[in-house]
């Protein structure tokens, strides 16, 4: 690494070290989670805080090199190989520790074994990494999907396949783009669902559904929901509508998709002579942005997809975060590497796919034919988020966002603290939802920047210690234990669970 390169200070690749700790387990943890994500640099020699480059004392350097190298070498499993090297900086000389991202996860400290010896990096800090995080690793190395696991504990029958089978071809003809296509639209049969993974048969006859039919179906709303959210402002302080769609995926990825059109500007401009109605953001990659988030969703994750509107952006975020070998700039030129690939069929047959990885480098060309901020990918280690930015001074004459369409008989709207039917809409009804915005805008003015920034990050990591959340806003530990007691009491943060294994609530 370069002089420049390493006076940047720390990242979600590079951390640094004032000296080598006596306790082990403190950069222990950092090598695991580097080896168990895309790889990074330990630094021994330079201070985490002012970046001063202290260095280590040429007497003790070779030393100091051995111990860390043994230190991983009998702690970590398997076993991690590092590349350990000096560098001189100012005169003075620094461990460098390059840690390449591992081909066999999960890494775990023997010390602490697999079930709690796991770490990863998220937003540039250590943590620990779940159960259900280390299975999908599992799966990811060993090049298996997830939503191809067999269900043994469950049969399905002839009929229920038959009505999969029917319902799935009246997607393919009602996406087909012409008359052509939609009489080319073969049946599906169930020895199909068999070859995609949507099925298995055990050597008795039996037929068993895997995760990805009782996913496909909506069986399991658990794991299987897209939840959608509208806020005021540009953070997740005050919800004006909130959805959480179960059911079909491919109803839960439509009622997410007209979610996102009823909350954003249609608007109309000339062409020609004509005036064409134009939508602010690009209505198809919207929706292929919201299929891909269920294609490469990890369903066993704690969390779920979420599509979130701000007054600024449009926010899609999906549980698991870059499969293995893929990098944005990657993704940008059109490389595809699918998680589920079970449902990748389902969704490839009922034409709601196009080529495989085609979506990303079509809405970057499109966002920019419409003159708009090219969309911003985040890889969060655990997740994966899309943003795409609202048009700041359209040239579209804007209309407000539409909200007259047919919901389901039984979904409700959560608007501030309050559950309402969104078919029964009376005057009192209106009043209280004007009441609800007046509260929750009056309790937002009293939360400071900080506290709004905390709930946030809460709201998308409701299992973060108070040190991780310190850390993340860059403020004491001492301030974080008195704000969200403060948080509590203002009934906007709730804690389930208990202080140990508990998880944070936004409320």
């Amino acid at each position: 690494m370069t002089k420049e390169e390493l006076l940047k200070g720390e990242s979600e690749n590079v951390e640094f070290k004032v000296q080598r700790p006596a306790d082990s387990s403190k950069y222990l943890k950092t090598v695991v989670a580097f080896a168990n994500g895309k790889g990074g640099t330990l630094i021994f020699g330079i201070d985490d805080k002012s970046h001063e480059v202290v260095g280590i004392p040429k007497e003790n350097i070779f030393r100091e090199m051995d111990a860390i190298t043994e230190s991983i070498s009998d702690s970590c499993e398997p076993a991690i190989i590092p590349d350990i090297y000096l560098q001189t900086i100012d005169d003075k000389s620094i461990i460098v520790v390059e840690v390449s991202a591992g081909r066999q996860r999960p890494y775990y400290l023997k010390s602490k074994g697999i079930a709690d010896g796991v770490y990863i990096r998220v937003a540039g800090t250590t943590r620990h990494a779940d159960r259900d995080m280390t299975t999908e690793m599992y799966y990811e190395d060993e090049g298996r999907s997830f939503d191809m696991a067999v269900r043994k504990d469950l049969t399905v029958s002839d009929e229920e396949i038959d009505a999969l089978c029917r319902g799935m071809k009246e997607i393919a003809v009602k996406n087909a783009g012409t008359e052509t296509a939609k009489q080319s639209v073969r049946d599906v049969t169930k020895n199909q669902l068999l070859s995609w993974g949507l099925l298995a048969e055990t050597e008795d006859g039996t037929i068993h559904p895997t995760n990805g039919y009782i996913y496909l179906t909506g069986q399991d709303p658990f794991y299987s929901m897209i939840q959608c959210g509208m806020f005021k402002g540009t953070t997740r302080a005050i919800f004006v509508d909130k959805r959480e769609y179960t059911g079909p995926l491919w109803k839960q990825v439509e009622d997410a998709f007209q979610f996102v059109l009823r909350n954003i500007h249609l608007g109309s401009r000339l062409n020609g002579i004509y005036r064409e109605d134009i939508y602010e953001l690009p209505p198809d990659s919207i929706r292929e942005l919201i299929i891909n988030a269920v294609m490469n969703c990890s369903f066993l994750a704690s969390s779920h997809i979420q599509v979130a509107i701000y007054d600024n952006r449009l926010e899609i975020t999906s549980p698991g975060g870059l499969m293995p070998g893929v990098t944005i700039d990657r993704m940008k030129e059109g490389f595809s590497k699918i998680r589920n690939k079970a449902l990748a069929h389902a969704f490839l047959y009922m034409n709601m796919i196009e080529e495989w990885g085609s979506g990303i480098p079509k809405l970057i060309r499109e966002m920019k034919e419409q003159e708009l901020q090219e969309p911003e990918f985040i890889d969060m280690e655990s997740a994966f988020r899309v943003n795409l930015y609202r048009a700041k001074n359209s040239d579209t004459e804007t209309l407000e966002p539409k909200n007259e369409t047919a919901e389901t008989e039984n979904e409700t709207v959560e608007t501030g603290d309050e559950t309402v039917d969104p078919n029964h809409e009376t005057a009192e009804t209106v009043n209280e939802t004007e009441g609800t915005d007046a509260r929750a805008e009056k309790q937002s003015a009293l939360l400071s920047d900080a506290e709004k920034t905390a709930l946030t990050v809460l709201a998308e990591h409701p299992d973060m210690t108070q040190k991780e959340l310190a850390e993340i806003l860059g403020i004491s530990l001492s301030t974080v234990k008195r704000m969200l007691p403060a948080l509590q009491k203002k009934n906007v943060l709730a804690r389930t669970g208990g202080d140990r294994y508990g998880k944070w609530k936004v409320l």
